[in-house]
């Protein structure tokens, strides 16, 4: 099963907050989804970093969509 983090709405540093929170409880191989308003560069970078394999797309209700994988 996936977890979703829905952080549309919220201000920085929040979203941030809440996915870092949500990545500390996966193990490996487990999935989140993540859902934004806008693209978080700066996660982008802090996931590629930390090896998170993750993937991207907007959605037709142009939320983007985040999906991270727990190395």
């Amino acid at each position: 099963m996936t977890r979703v983090v829905d952080a549309r709405g919220l201000e920085p540093p929040q979203p941030f907050e809440l996915v870092m929170e949500a990545l500390a409880d996966l193990r490996s191989g487990e999935s989140l989804t993540l859902l934004l308003d806008r693209m978080p560069w700066p996660l982008f970078r802090v996931l590629e970093r930390d090896g998170y394999p993750h993937q991207h797309q907007i959605r037709d209700d142009g939320a983007v969509e985040i999906t991270i994988t727990a190395p």
